[in-house]
């Protein structure tokens, strides 16, 4: 990734090395002004290493850290750290009241209670807690105290936000309206953020940009709606939710669309690859719909309408995991309102739709 212009954070020929091991990576790599950068990875992967380089705690055993231009030193470090704040998994509240803990930084930092009064209450207003102002953190659900912990590190006003996993221990309505609540404030402040997460949702819903980080090598960078669709290799692919991948190869191209034959199937993809390439067709379950029966006559336009079988069902929450046969596995995302409409069942005939411009192509092997 080139370091471009406006980046508050970069990193240049980064590698972190334990005992002669590298446990990261990063050639090069931006947060800027602004934006909400958000890495994503298995565990393992070196995104907690990263977040440490990156908020000057750590420093590299090769190459450069700058913060708006200027290389950081380890002499360096504590005055870039005062210039950022973090919120973690665990909100690591003191014993206190809301109040008080939000005011912690700005105590810390100087600023009195009369003069910093104002700021907290802005922000506990902000993020839905002003009426716990007075309550101790002792007596407070795990929503309310990590949006304590988030109203504290955005108190301080911070050049860069860095998020360690700080949704993750939440139970899934709570997190939902704690990210909801988050995103809108990051959208609205324009906060430049970093936020580490194995999680794709969260991802998705925060991140401006989103990186792929495994092994402890950044993968792919780039803006959130173009990693997810268009990955760069199957590694990332299979990561960021594509379950359907299978070899074909190019039998035609008709301006924008290759005509790509995979097990049998002719499908469109909006794409340019010449004829005669071998690719590996990849396919988001979100994308496909499923229709009882076999495929209707008619023109099928940019639609790809695929005949198969369903052969497997699993529950995946409010949705259904669903396999078919169409030649090779296709996995589809159905409602599970959808599938009882359609008494989906294994065995049964149904064809699978998707648009052209669905499906992603990668080299073939």
């Amino acid at each position: 990734m080139a370091v471009a212009a406006g980046a508050v954070v970069t990193l240049t020929g980064v590698r972190v090395a334990y005992d002669g091991r590298t446990v990261l990576d990063v050639p090069a790599l931006a947060v800027h002004e602004g934006e909400t950068l958000a890495v994503i990875g298995p565990n393992g992967a070196g995104k907690s290493t990263l977040l440490r380089v990156l908020g000057a705690v750590e420093a590299p055993t090769a190459g450069e850290v700058r913060f708006r231009g200027a290389r950081v030193t380890p002499r360096d470090g504590l005055a870039v750290r005062r210039r950022m704040a973090s919120v973690f998994q665990e909100p690591l509240l003191t014993d206190a009241t809301v109040f008080d803990n939000v005011a912690l930084g700005l105590a810390f930092r100087g600023v009195g209670r009369a003069a910093g009064a104002g700021r907290v209450a802005r922000w506990l207003d902000r993020f839905g807690i002003a009426h716990l102002a007075a309550r101790r953190s002792r007596t407070l659900s795990g929503g309310e105290a990590q949006r304590t912990a988030l109203a504290r590190a955005l108190v301080l006003e911070p050049e860069v936000l860095l998020l360690d996993e700080p949704f993750s221990s939440l139970d899934q309505p709570t997190r939902e309206g704690v990210i909801d609540d988050h995103g809108r404030v990051l959208r609205a402040e324009r906060v430049t953020t970093v936020l580490i997460t194995h999680d794709r949702d969260e991802a998705m819903a925060l991140g401006d940009q989103v990186g792929v980080l495994m092994d402890g090598r950044m993968l792919q960078v780039g803006e959130s709606a173009q990693v997810f669709r268009a990955p760069v290799s199957e590694e990332v692919a299979r990561f960021v939710g594509v379950e359907t991948i299978v070899d074909g190869r190019v039998a035609d191209r008709a301006g924008p669309i290759a005509l790509v034959e995979a097990a049998g199937r002719a499908i469109q993809v909006a794409q340019p690859v010449p004829p005669d390439e071998r690719v590996r067709l990849c396919l988001r379950p979100e994308d496909v719909s499923l229709f009882p029966g076999d495929p209707k006559p008619g023109s099928p336009g940019d639609f790809n309408r695929l005949a198969g079988r369903v052969v497997r069902l699993v529950p995946a929450g409010a949705w259904i995991r669903v396999t078919v046969d169409c030649g090779f596995p296709l996995v589809a995302l159905v409602s599970g309102r959808s599938a009882q409409e359609m008494a989906l069942a294994s065995g049964m005939a149904v064809t699978a739709h998707f648009k052209a411009t669905a499906p992603h192509l990668l080299p073939g092997r």
